[in-house]
Order: C-alpha cells, then sequence, then structure tokens
C-alpha cells in the first residue's frame, strides 16, 4: 500500500509542490521591513483553515529550532516547542534553495505514519532570512488534494492501453526477428558466414527491440519509474548499443562481400563505418556528459 501511494507522489511530486507553493507564498507575509511573529500566526491560523487535512504547522527560527508549540486539531499533536530541526531536509534545502520545498515522505515523529513537509522560508526587505514556516501533511491526504480530474485520469488509462499495444507489437517484431534469425542459420545447407552475420543482425535487433517493448510496458503501463544511478537511462544505452553493434557487423559483411568482388563500391561501406564511428562518438559523449552532470550535483 505504502509503496503504491509512494511512486503515486513520485508522479505527481511538481503539483504538490507547486499547489503547497502557492497556498503558502499567498498567505505568509514575505520580504516586508519589519516581519512580526504575530503576523506569521495570523497566516498560520488562516492556513489552518484553508487545509483541512495538515497535520501540524509550526515556526523555525533561522537557526532551525521550533518556536512555538505545533499548530493543530489534535491537542496531542500540540508538541515540539524549543526542538532543533536544522538537520531536518525540508529546513537546509528550503534555506538553500531560498524558495517553498516538498520533503520526500518519512514516518511522522506525531503517529508514525508517512507525511511531507511543505517548508517556505521568510525573508525580511533586506534579505536576512527570519522564519521558516513548515506545513506536515499526510501522504494519502497530500495525493488527495492533488487528484486527477476525470478527464485526466481517462485520458492516463487510455495512454496506458495505446502503450501497452505498442509494446506487445515490439514483442511480436522481436519474436520474428529472433524466428528469422534461428532459421536462417540453421535452414541452410552448411553454414555460410553471410548467413552467420544476417542471423547475428536479427537476433540483436530482436534484443534490443525486446528491452525497448519491456521498458515501454514497465514504465507507461505498469507505472516503474526507474531513476538509475548517475542519470543514465541504461535502456536507451542497451537500445543505441545494440543497433551500433548490428550496424558495425552488416559493415563488416559489406567489407567481406566487397574484397571478393566489386572494390570500386568500398566507399559505401566506408561511410558505413563512418556512420557507426559518429554514432559511437554521440553515444560516448553522452555518457561523459551525464556522469560530469551528475557529480557535479553531487559535489
Amino acid at each position: 500500500m505504502y509503496i503504491k501511494e509512494i511512486q503515486k507522489f513520485e508522479e505527481n511530486r511538481y503539483k504538490a509542490r507547486a499547489y503547497m507553493s502557492y497556498i503558502l507564498t499567498r498567505n505568509l507575509p514575505d520580504k516586508l521591513p519589519q516581519i512580526e511573529l504575530s503576523s506569521i500566526k495570523v497566516a498560520l491560523d488562516k492556513l489552518a483553515h484553508e487545509i483541512e487535512s495538515f497535520e501540524a504547522l509550526y515556526i523555525l527560527d533561522n537557526s532551525g529550532k521550533q518556536i512555538e508549540n505545533n499548530i493543530s486539531t489534535r491537542k496531542d499533536f500540540c508538541t515540539g516547542k524549543g526542538e532543533d530541526r536544522s538537520g531536518r531536509s525540508y529546513f537546509y534545502r528550503a534555506v538553500k534553495l531560498k524558495r517553498c520545498v516538498l520533503s520526500d515522505p518519512y514516518p511522522s515523529s506525531l503517529d508514525n505514519e508517512l507525511c511531507v513537509t511543505a517548508s517556505m522560508p521568510i525573508y525580511n526587505s533586506s534579505g536576512k532570512l527570519e522564519f521558516v514556516v513548515c506545513i506536515d501533511i499526510k501522504l494519502a491526504n497530500i495525493l488527495k488534494l492533488i487528484q486527477a480530474s476525470n478527464f485526466e485520469f481517462i485520458f492516463m488509462q487510455f495512454s496506458r492501453v495505446v502503450y501497452f499495444c505498442f509494446g506487445v507489437v515490439l514483442f511480436l517484431i522481436t519474436c520474428f526477428l529472433f524466428h528469422r534469425g534461428i532459421l536462417s542459420l540453421f535452414n541452410q545447407e552448411g553454414v555460410k558466414i553471410q548467413q552467420m552475420f544476417e542471423s547475428t543482425i536479427a537476433i540483436t535487433l530482436a534484443l534490443a527491440i525486446f528491452d525497448l517493448a519491456k521498458t515501454v510496458i514497465e514504465e507507461e503501463v505498469l507505472g516503474r519509474n526507474r531513476k538509475e544511478k548517475g542519470g543514465i537511462q541504461k535502456t536507451m544505452v542497451r537500445f543505441l548499443g545494440s543497433i551500433i553493434i548490428a550496424l558495425a557487423i552488416e559493415a563488416l559483411m559489406l567489407v567481406f562481400k566487397l574484397v571478393t568482388g566489386d572494390l570500386s563500391q568500398m566507399i559505401y561501406a566506408i561511410y558505413l563505418i563512418i556512420g557507426v564511428s559518429v554514432l559511437l562518438a554521440g553515444l560516448s559523449i553522452y555518457l561523459f556528459a551525464v556522469k560530469y552532470k551528475y557529480k557535479k550535483q553531487i559535489f
């Protein structure tokens, strides 16, 4: 149950953050000459009436310490005064990014259920951080707030059906190529080099298309969004790698054929080899660029 809710939250995270950013920005005072704690409290009281599904509202000072007890509809949740939250991601990310941020789902310290925290930094007119306002909402409740409309839901289901059909067609093409590759290898009198090359190309393409069909069904139909380390899309890399291998084999087969035939046509084999080299260089540049960007984000 929790896994599905977390996946749904990740898919709609941008909507949730946009909604919470709009609510907090509209109600909280910011970049004024003097920002009093009392004005923040008035704004939080207004928020408490506007967002009925919240779990707790609280204010942190510029060092991350909670100034007063939580504001909540449940009396047993009205605690936390003096608690140091400077190590929480929703505090230091809001301060670092200087905007409203939405945390990842985590077990609440109030009732141990999954919740998310939206936090908004409050600055005075000179740009000095005064407060950070936080609002805890249960994961199930934030999903209800950003629930898709009926039209959007129908369109999403239609898209899944279309992607499923494409995945099935790609799988059928995979089966045809694999069958053709096996037949071209064993359905000949004696094994010839040309048939071996053709069989290898067909099976390599079958593997690439199967990987593509598998990814389409997993990500677009089943909703399994795989984020690989370094931001590299391994499916795309494997698909392009398979295409490059198939083209390289085709170029090699063409060279062998022309060596024993018309050498004047060798220029076309050279063009094909250059094309394969360009694809390989482009793939290498992509891998280097993505890894460099990933390392830069970490450090």
